[in-house]
């Protein structure tokens, strides 16, 4: 087993796109936590427009810092899906199974070595919104609360959450191992279809329950803050139920992954 982790640890590693990912996704939360740490500073609630801010003080500053996993997950998702996606582009499965035939071992091999790269993901990130967003919080609003114990909770979680999406990437890559199509499935779900899904049932009360249940929404929940729960995308689960449900998204896809494409004979 740990010679299989070591291997698929420097298989992803050994390419330049993870750090161009890792680059791309630190310069664009910088950009996103300045952005709306002002926004909230100085426009008003996110929700509402004109008079005095909803949003101030440590909610404000959580609201921002949570943008690590509400905005950005889409490049640890992304990363986590090369460590399967990539072997079937360049083929490289066929001699990666010849040297370990146990499939099961290969899947935990794969998962586990996504492990370190989500929890560098997940500091970088946290740093890169805090570059960011802490400068507007505290010259524009009312500070940026960077010893708060809340504050300092909502960046640690940052990080494990950032972690399970790259596990989560992992697992998907599983179900559909063509890389573009992989790619655009999980860009066209975090850009547009969760977002978008999430305001549509949060505005609806009877439907409101189930937007909790969105992988985007259950990371909220494990974090305790949510930029999208600020637009009305309706209440979160508990912090243990989040976690549970972002769980189960991993275990499901991976389990499918191994009775399917792991199960299947590979020319």
């Amino acid at each position: 087993m740990r010679a299989a982790l070591r291997s698929e640890l420097r298989k992803l590693l050994s390419t330049r796109l993870w750090w161009v990912l890792l680059l791309a996704m630190a310069a664009y939360l910088v950009f996103i936590g300045a952005t709306l740490g002002l926004a909230l500073a100085l426009g008003g609630d996110v929700g509402e427009s004109g008079g005095a801010p909803v949003l101030g003080g440590v909610a404000a500053a959580t609201t921002v810092y949570s943008l690590v996993s509400a905005i950005g997950y889409v490049f640890p998702l992304v990363v986590g899906s090369l460590a399967v996606t990539t072997e079937f582009r360049h083929h490289t499965i066929t001699q990666t199974l010849l040297a370990e035939p146990r499939r099961g071992v290969l899947l935990a091999a794969k998962l586990l070595a996504t492990v370190p790269v989500g929890f560098l993901y997940g500091v970088v990130g946290a740093l890169a919104i805090v570059l960011g967003g802490a400068p507007a919080l505290a010259v524009a609003g009312d500070g940026a609360f960077l010893t708060d114990g809340d504050v300092v909770q909502v960046l640690l979680l940052d990080v494990l959450v950032t972690v399970l999406w790259a596990l989560l990437g992992a697992a998907f890559g599983l179900l559909v191992t063509q890389q573009v199509a992989a790619i655009v499935v999980i860009l066209a779900f975090t850009q547009f279809v969760e977002p978008v899904v999430r305001l549509a049932l949060g505005a609806v009360d009877a439907l409101a329950g189930v937007a909790a249940f969105l992988p985007g929404a259950a990371a909220d929940a494990l974090i305790g803050a949510s930029f999208f729960g600020e637009l009305g995308s309706g209440d979160l689960l508990p912090r243990w139920a989040g976690a549970l449900v972002l769980l189960a998204y991993i275990a499901g896809f991976a389990t499918i992954g191994r009775l399917t494409t792991l199960r299947r004979d590979v020319a």
